[in-house]
């Protein structure tokens, strides 16, 4: 059985789209991999300042005198 040129562009064009949507999938994993690194930075960040706020906050604070 011989192939059609027709058959033969739409294989061609059915590996290419299967192969862009394996490439858009591991796109879309790296990219959702880096968004929760960068959600765990700022809510790193987010408690860091807040430990460090509450150490502040919890420190006695200088009174003035006057005689």
């Amino acid at each position: 059985m011989r192939l059609k040129t027709v058959q033969i562009i739409a294989a061609l064009t059915a590996a290419i789209a299967f192969i862009m949507a394996f490439i858009a999938a591991g796109v879309l994993l790296v990219s959702g991999l880096f968004m929760a690194l960068g959600l765990a930075a700022v809510a790193w960040l987010a408690l860091s300042l807040i430990r460090q706020v509450n150490a502040v906050r919890g420190r006695k604070t200088a009174t003035l005198t006057r005689p």
